[in-house]
């Protein structure tokens, strides 16, 4: 189910720059075939960067998170994600320069059983939560790693509010570097804002 955090949007577009995306099964008695990714398909969506990195992530606890990271530009990411086994609540934090949205997040579960996939473009930070045990998650990248481009916001930053999907009272397994991202409010945004703001998912 998706969730969304926004004040007013003022755009008609219908789609956000952040898309959930809902690839067909195609099923028998054998099983089921899904196209997971295709350059003209993505393009009617007006995605169309260009994908150079897959990567494979398991995160054994439940309640591991991961995020919310990002890379800044010349080296900026957009990625596509999806979850391969178990499942996870993923994250989309605005964070461009000037935007209506600004901070504001939307998040959707997706599951090795649903095949949902979350495309997350340049100037948005991403972040996921594990909801079972030994989840495993892939996503494409548009452009490779670079450590010095590195960067993230903190994970339970109060001015962001993103509602994880936890018991009350507990705390997420995270890395040392995740324990201390800096808030948004200490974030100098390098991402220009290109005219569409964060949208509900649909």
């Amino acid at each position: 189910m998706p969730f969304v955090k926004q004040v007013s949007i003022r755009s008609a577009m219908t789609d956000g720059p952040v898309q959930l995306i809902k690839p067909k099964r195609y099923g028998d008695a054998r099983g089921w075939f899904t196209e997971v990714y295709s350059v003209p398909a993505f393009a009617n969506r007006d995605i169309s960067c260009s994908f150079v990195q897959d990567n494979h992530s398991l995160s054994v606890p439940v309640f591991t998170l991961r995020g919310l990271h990002f890379q800044t530009p010349p080296r900026g990411q957009d990625k596509l994600v999806r979850c391969i086994r178990g499942r996870i609540f993923d994250v989309a934090v605005d964070i461009r320069l000037g935007s209506p949205t600004y901070g504001q997040w939307v998040g959707a579960e997706l599951s090795a059983k649903n095949g949902d996939q979350l495309f997350i473009p340049i100037g948005f930070a991403h972040g996921f939560l594990t909801l079972e045990p030994d989840c495993e998650v892939t996503y494409k990248c548009s452009d490779t790693y670079a450590p010095d481009h590195d960067g993230g916001i903190r994970w339970n930053d109060a001015a962001i509010g993103i509602d994880w999907p936890m018991p009350a009272g507990s705390t997420p397994e995270l890395s040392a570097k995740d324990t201390v991202q800096p808030l948004l409010a200490k974030f100098d945004s390098p991402f220009p804002y290109n005219g569409r703001p964060l949208a509900p998912l649909v």
